[in-house]
């Protein structure tokens, strides 16, 4: 399990971080002071119930939003001073996505949705090495539509990983899934995290599935309300929800 400590970097860090919506004289906080480091090599929950602002944290982490106040920066990136090129160049070098729905092109195969982002990568795997990676080798040609929804979303991560990303960040990856289909897309994340070292958050309200993290992060009312370290990780199969 990687260290989270000083002798393991941290490829973010968030100092004083906030976000404010204004709804006309309305003011949400969505963060408020958010302190937070993530380390090379970590597999982090984020864990939380439904606006407890763990979204709009990997949302800023992933140059898709800024912070109203505070700092964040990944390694020598600042992303607040950054403008919109910047921030997308960095979601492009540095970052990849997976979210609750699939958001795949349903006229193009499985193949061709990773395709997609190998051609703009600077060091992809290929399209074929990402997907058998998750274990659809044999689903190459299927468009979406034939494709069950646990099998999209492995597209997705397929599609994530293919750039090969510092970071993958996902948002809760299982959502939408039966229990044994999300074990399953988790097995493929602890696999990622293993076997590539890529950092991945997952942000999820699914309590269960924090025991599979080196580190759980639980959030309540846009603040950090407990650090948690596991000494011992649950394998994705061993999960009970």
């Amino acid at each position: 399990m990687p260290s989270t400590n000083n002798s393991t970097e941290a490829v973010f860090k968030a100092r004083g971080l906030a976000k404010i919506y204004r709804m006309g004289e309305v003011e949400v906080h969505a963060l408020r002071s958010v302190n937070l480091e993530i380390y090379e090599g970590e597999l982090l929950v984020l864990l939380g119930a439904s606006g407890s602002g763990k979204s709009t944290l990997l949302n800023i982490l992933g140059g898709l939003d800024t912070p109203s106040s505070g700092e964040v920066t990944f390694r020598d990136h600042d992303l607040v001073t950054a403008d919109e090129r910047e921030l997308t160049r960095f979601r492009r070098e540095h970052v990849g996505f997976v979210f609750q729905f699939y958001n795949l092109i349903p006229s193009l195969t499985a193949l061709e949705n990773v395709e997609l982002v190998t051609e703009i990568a600077q060091r992809p795997l290929s399209a074929r090495e990402a997907l058998e990676m998750v274990g659809l080798g044999e689903r190459l040609h299927h468009f979406p539509a034939q494709l069950s929804g646990g099998e999209q979303q492995r597209v997705a991560i397929a599609r994530a990983i293919a750039k090969r990303p510092d970071v993958l960040l996902c948002d809760e990856p299982t959502g939408a899934l039966d229990f044994q289909t999300g074990k399953l897309v988790l097995e493929v994340l602890e696999k990622v995290n293993r076997e590539l070292r890529t950092t991945v958050a997952v942000i999820t309200h699914n309590a269960a599935i924090a025991a599979m993290a080196d580190r759980v992060i639980r959030m309540g009312s846009g603040q950090i309300i407990e650090e948690i370290r596991n000494q011992t990780k649950a394998r994705p199969a061993d999960l009970e929800w």
